[in-house]
């Protein structure tokens, strides 16, 4: 992988069932307009509470992809 470079973005993904899937959300999401990425890494996981019971469960996901120049 000489000569390469990977901008680095950070998104924040939502699911009622976990943060695995709130990661995974990010990802899918991310994969529609971004090609080849490469690492997801996990920099907070918080829960959104209503009625003292857990609604929401967000991962923030610093994502990377190699950049290309057009």
């Amino acid at each position: 992988m000489p000569d390469s470079v990977y901008k680095i973005i950070e998104l924040v993904g939502a699911s009622e069932k976990g943060w695995e899937d709130a990661v995974q959300v990010a990802i899918t999401q991310a994969s529609k307009s971004l090609r080849d990425l490469r690492i997801a890494e996990v920099v907070q996981l918080d829960v959104k509470i209503d009625n003292n019971k857990i609604v929401m469960y967000r991962a923030r996901v610093r994502l990377s992809f190699k950049y290309e120049e057009k």
